[in-house]
């Protein structure tokens, strides 16, 4: 199963090389494989590294929205809790 998380473009740099947030997080990126051009504010979907598509801000923020209900999904229940109540 892939998976490619979206994030948005801060700033383009050399060798087609792109610094991205995802979440917080900032982190370099290929844009080598990206289909078009990349500007700061854009947003891009990662996969392993690199930029392979270009989406538009409110899909990124219903994905990050998605992976945010989960992860509090999967949250562990505080102790003494029983989480199937």
């Amino acid at each position: 199963m892939c998976l490619a998380v979206p994030a948005k473009v801060l700033e383009l740099r050399d060798d087609d090389m792109a610094l991205v947030d995802i979440s917080g997080t900032q982190r370099e990126i290929s844009l080598m494989v990206l289909d078009g051009d990349a500007a700061p504010g854009d947003y891009v979907l990662i996969h392993v590294g690199y930029a392979i598509e270009k989406i538009d801000e409110e899909e990124a923020q219903r994905t990050l929205e998605l992976f945010a209900q989960m992860e509090e999904f999967n949250a562990p229940a505080p102790e003494g809790e029983d989480p199937f109540a």
